[in-house]
This record gives structure tokens, sequence and C-alpha cells, in this order.
């Protein structure tokens, strides 16, 4: 007989028991606060009507902010510059007798010097647009100009502004410390850089300048204007400045006997002579017309549908934005 004390069976192991972990109590969040999005869809077709409303108030408020902005006509001119010429021999002038030339007092420039771009800089300048609205008298269609009147082609004027008959201003002055009744001219042109534009494309060398203006003939005028009067202007200053080295060159050939010397301020002379000859007969003297300016028949500006359309989205927003505040208001309550 065998004794079952002898050979005990083996200890069977623990069982163990499974642990059910919450997902909330592991990461600490609250499944109550999980977007739902039917939750969100319902909030939404909830406040439809309200949705619907405001879309509605901002689309005919932005159609009527865009039927009362006025039209704003652009007109672009496209040019070329005329001093390659001028600056190729004035390139080789100075390679030749560059040296001499500035021992003599007189800058012969070189192919470093490009017309096109002082010209650029120049229309920029504040004294250059100074003299062009003061010349042009441009403050009231650039401060004051209302409206354009289609059927008398005349420019309607803010009358709290200017007042066209007595030619009189009605300005308050920005500035802090200098009060004018009538526009400075600082203000004038930091306007009308606002509607005027100078760009020039150093690959192809081409100038834009464009314009824009209530009136389609005016934005024409201005580039035709901007157009004639810096081709002038590069123009006197090259020839004061060659009638200033002819005089000087001239001075000094007096003055030697050597015949070298002689011979180099004859050809500095008859260089400069024939700067000033070109620039005497040139009417585009600097920039050449590829593109005249035209009067646009299109408007530029504003877009009134995109305007109806943002105004339309930005209600929608609104809108939706709305309903959420209020859901959130109530639950807070």
């Amino acid at each position: 007989m065998t004794n079952t004390t002898d050979n005990p069976s083996p200890q069977q192991p623990p069982q163990t028991q499974a642990i059910i972990i919450n997902p909330e109590q592991l990461y600490g969040t609250n499944t109550d606060d999980e977007i739902d999005l039917r939750e969100l869809w319902n909030t939404i077709w909830a406040g439809k009507w309200i949705i619907l409303a405001t879309t509605a108030v901002f689309a005919i408020a932005a159609v009527i902010y865009a039927l009362s902005l006025p039209n704003i006509y652009k007109s672009t001119a496209t040019l070329i510059p005329t001093s390659g010429e001028e600056q190729s021999g004035a390139a080789s002038l100075a390679a030749s007798f560059g040296g001499l030339a500035s021992m003599a007092g007189v800058s012969l420039g070189g192919s470093g010097i490009d017309k096109t771009q002082i010209a650029i800089e120049t229309l920029k300048s504040r004294e250059f647009l100074s003299k062009f609205i003061t010349e042009h008298n441009l403050k009231p269609d650039i401060l004051a100009a209302k409206s354009w009147d289609i059927t008398n082609n005349r420019i309607v004027y803010d009358n709290e502004l200017y007042n066209l008959e007595t030619k009189t201003w009605n300005w308050e002055s920005k500035s802090q410390w200098k009060k004018e009744s009538q526009p400075s001219a600082q203000e004038a042109i930091s306007e009308l850089l606002k509607i005027i534009s100078f760009n020039y494309d150093d690959k192809s060398s081409m100038v834009n300048i464009s314009a824009s203006h209530l009136s389609p003939f005016v934005a024409q005028q201005w580039v035709q204007w901007v157009i004639k009067d810096i081709n002038q202007h590069m123009r006197k200053q090259d020839i004061a400045e060659a009638n200033i080295s002819i005089g000087y060159l001239t001075k000094k050939l007096e003055e030697t006997s050597l015949a070298e010397m002689q011979k180099i301020f004859y050809e500095l002379i008859e260089a400069q002579t024939k700067t000033k000859m070109l620039a005497e007969i040139r009417d585009q003297y600097v920039l050449k017309v590829i593109d005249a300016p035209v009067i646009p028949e299109v408007k530029d500006r504003p877009n009134r549908l995109l305007v109806g359309f943002v105004g339309m989205f930005l209600g929608w927003v609104s809108g939706i934005l709305g309903c959420f505040l209020r859901v959130l208001a109530n639950k807070n309550r």
C-alpha cells in the first residue's frame, strides 16, 4: 500500500486576478471632454437660422460696401534705356584718358554709370516728386478727389477738404509742430507714392511706370507727365554738367602749351560737346517709350465679387462661433 504522504503532489500556482484599468484613471482624462462630432453637428443644426441670418447680414453689408467703392483705373507704360550709346562712348573715353581727365578735374564716368538706375532713383526722390506735384498742381487730384463724373469727364472733389472755385483748402495737418491750412509737400508725396509706381527689371532693362486714379484720363496723363519730366530733368542736368566741363577744359586748354595735353583736352571737349548735343536733340533722352500709356477702359479695382464672398464667409464663421458661445454660456449656467 502506497503512502500518499511520501509523494506529495506539486503545489498549484496561485491564480492571478485580472486587473482592469480604466483609461480615465491611466491618462487622467474624462471622455466627456472629447470632441463629439455628432454634438458639434447638432449644435450647428440647432443654430442654423442664426448662422443663416448672420451670413445674410454680413453678405448684404459687404455688397453695400463694395458698391460704395469707386472704380480705380490704372495706366501703364513700358520703356527701355536710351543711354547705351552714350555710356559705351564714355566708357571708351574713360579707358583712354580717365586718369588725365581726373587730374584735370573732369569726371568722364565709365561703364559703372547706369543712367537708367539714376533716373529711377530720381523718380522716387522727394525733390523730383515735390517739383512734379507743384508744376502740375496735383495736390487736389491726389488728396481731395472724391469721384469721377463720367458724363462731363471731370473730377469731383470733397468740398470739406478742397473748394474748387476758390482754390482753398480746409486741411488739418498731421504734423505735430507744423500747422498749415493746406497739405504739405511731404503729405502729398506720401499719398502719391501709394498710387504711382516705378519698376526696373535688371535682367531685361525694362522700366514700367504706372499710375492709378479715379479718372482713367488722369491716370494716363500722370504717366505721360512723368516720362516727359524725368527725360527733361536728366537732359537739363547733363547739359549743365557738360557746359561746366567744357568751360573748365577750355580754360585749361588755353593755359597749356604742350601739344599732347592740348590733344587730350580737345578730345575731352569733343566728348562733352557730343553729350550736350545728344541731350539737346533727344526728347526721350534717358527712357524711350516702347508701350505708350493708354486710357484704360476697364477698372483695375475693386474686385466687388471678392469683397462679397469675403463678407459672406466672415458672416458664416461669425454665426457658427455665436452658436457655440451660446451653448457654452448655457452650460456654464
